[in-house]
């Protein structure tokens, strides 16, 4: 049942065989689950996201993506090494509060939140700081919706030879990415994002030979990354404290349905076209986009707000009336709302839901 469509990039509309999927109770000892799910989960990611995947692993994790992105940043990011965060939004920066409380040397470039990151600032900020050995980025920044250029960041990072930890959070089984081909060596996202599943778990993709090396890193003991790896792969598929199981069942069942699609470059053409869809229809009502056509993802777009006496309270609650839950703003230097074009909807839900905008205003 579909009291109304989750237009936001996640938690997201998902289909009714996605939650019909945890309707079911699992052991999590036993082998139908860890091998018969867990691990055929795990291979699938790999071979999604790598044309080499067997260069690449991955970890499953309990609780959300940032969980997953601490995870990452506290057991591969040692003591003596420093990390530059490229930040163009919030999620960017929550990575320099991870820093932060893990007391890593790091630094934050911060960039404006309407700006893409810049590929040049950070080749220059690499030539002047050799002690760098880590750069991290969110490829898509839900806080507007931008679209970092990854595949120049890539280069960028690759040239100087750092390791890459890419917050692939809201991008990944939505817009294709190559691990291997840009040789990125972390990449993080979660399970009620592109892929279609529910909240619950995240996951962290890895080269594998780097993650060998994090053995005794963590500083934690739930978000310790290869540990967590070591017994999963020990265990085939074992995780080391309770998994979730019914939302692992869900998630397998959302990467069955992303194969029926089509698979990612699919999946990219239709939320593509929800998001076409969107702005053409919102711009028809007088609606600007908070970012240029070039900077912006197919993920989520921010519109400004139409009027200085805009009520987005009012505007939320005669939406959700109609079957329809949007996203407020996230930024302090516009006033904006938030539409997500991910999840289990399609052109046609973009063309009601403009229609419904039409008759609220």
């Amino acid at each position: 049942m579909r009291p109304y469509l989750l237009l936001t990039p996640g938690p997201l509309t998902t289909s009714e065989t996605v939650k019909e999927a945890m309707m079911s109770d699992w052991c999590t000892w036993d082998e139908d689950y860890n091998v018969g799910i867990v691990e055929v989960i795990r291979k699938e990611l790999v071979e999604l996201a790598s044309s080499r995947p067997e260069e690449y692993t991955a970890v499953l994790m309990q609780g959300s993506g940032s969980f997953c992105v601490e995870a990452t940043l506290g057991s591969v990011i040692r003591p003596e090494d420093h990390l530059l965060v490229a930040a163009n939004g919030a999620y960017g920066k929550r990575m320099g509060v991870i820093a932060d409380y893990y007391h890593l040397n790091y630094h934050l470039m911060k960039f404006d939140e309407t700006q893409q990151v810049d590929p040049a600032q950070v080749d220059a900020y690499l030539n002047e700081h050799p002690e760098v050995t880590h750069v991290s980025v969110v490829h898509c920044e839900t806080t507007t919706g931008v679209l970092n250029p990854l595949e120049a960041i890539a280069e960028v990072v690759k040239r100087h030879d750092k390791v890459l930890i890419v917050d692939a959070m809201s991008s990944f089984g939505g817009v294709p990415i190559d691990m291997a081909q840009l040789g990125i060596d972390f990449m993080i996202s979660s399970a009620n994002k592109c892929i279609q599943g529910v909240p619950g778990f995240g996951f962290i993709l890895a080269r594998r030979s780097l993650l060998e090396q994090c053995k005794g890193v963590a500083r934690s003991l739930s978000l310790d990354l290869y540990d967590q790896w070591e017994t999963m792969e020990k265990g085939h598929g074992k995780w080391r404290f309770t998994s979730p199981t019914h939302v692992v069942r869900a998630f397998m069942q959302a990467l069955n349905e992303l194969k029926a699609e089509g698979g990612i470059t699919a999946r990219h053409a239709r939320y593509s076209e929800n998001h076409r869809t969107l702005v053409e229809g919102m711009r028809s009502l007088g609606f600007r986009t908070l970012l240029p056509d070039e900077a912006q993802s197919p993920v989520i777009t921010s519109f400004y707000y139409p009027s200085a006496d805009f009520n987005f309270k009012d505007f939320y609650q005669k939406l959700k009336a109609k079957g329809f839950v949007i996203y407020p703003g996230k930024i302090s230097q516009a006033d904006t709302f938030r539409i997500g074009n991910i999840g289990d909807v399609f052109p046609s839900d973009f063309t009601r839901l403009v229609e419904a905008i039409k008759e609220i205003r």
